[in-house]
C-alpha cells in the first residue's frame, strides 16, 4: 500500500539513459567521435545498472 506512491528508480534511470543516447547520436552526427564514444560507454554502464535494479525487483 505504501509502495503505491514511491517512485521507480529504474524509470528515472531509463529516462537518463535515453537522453545520453540521444546526446551521443547528435555528437556522432556532428563528427565528434570522441564524445560519441564516451557517451556511449556511459550509456552502457547505466544500462547495466538498470538491469541489476530490475533483476533485484523480481
Amino acid at each position: 500500500m505504501f509502495g503505491l506512491f514511491s517512485s521507480d528508480p529504474s524509470k528515472k534511470m531509463r529516462k537518463k539513459y535515453d537522453k545520453i543516447l540521444e546526446d551521443a547520436m547528435h555528437a556522432q552526427r556532428r563528427g565528434d567521435i570522441k564524445s560519441y564514444a564516451m557517451l556511449t560507454a556511459q550509456a552502457e554502464s547505466l544500462w547495466e545498472d538498470i538491469e541489476k535494479i530490475e533483476a533485484d525487483k523480481k
